[in-house]
């Protein structure tokens, strides 16, 4: 089996995770810039196999897209258009951002480890795309 690649996008940061090539867990793998995401990933899929991206959809709290919405729908474009052979499916990021914080806190880290930005977006890929692979397994 592929790996499943999951993104939590920013636009100063995009969070990263991936499956193990069972797609049983998921496992942070850093952040990136978003200028430098297509060519890290064309090299990151020279050494791995990957067959489907999990990018976090932002949401307000009544289901609506949120601002970065539209960054989103941008960086999907850049997605299709580089890796058009990858499908690429969307879930409900909301929240992410607090639990990955909560996760942090809970962790021991010292504080100023706990403030650590990239931290918590490679964290909060890392929940989405958990929460993908149990959607999944459910819907199974």
């Amino acid at each position: 089996m592929a790996r499943i690649l999951a993104f939590d996008y920013g636009t100063k940061r995009i969070g990263m995770a991936v499956t193990d090539p069972l797609q049983l867990i998921a496992t942070g793998l850093g952040t990136i810039h978003p200028k430098d995401v297509a060519e890290y990933l064309k090299k990151y899929m020279l050494a791995e196999q990957v067959e489907l991206f999990v990018v976090g959809e932002p949401k307000q709290m009544d289901g609506s897209p949120s601002q970065s919405a539209q960054h989103v729908k941008g960086f999907i474009t850049l997605l299709k258009k580089s890796f058009p052979h990858i499908p690429i499916e969307s879930i409900d990021e909301r929240f992410t951002s607090k639990m990955a914080a909560a996760t942090i806190a809970q962790s021991g880290f010292k504080k100023s480890d706990r403030q650590n930005k990239e931290r918590v977006d490679t964290i909060s890929a890392t929940i989405i795309l958990q929460s993908y692979l149990e959607k999944k397994n459910y819907l199974l």
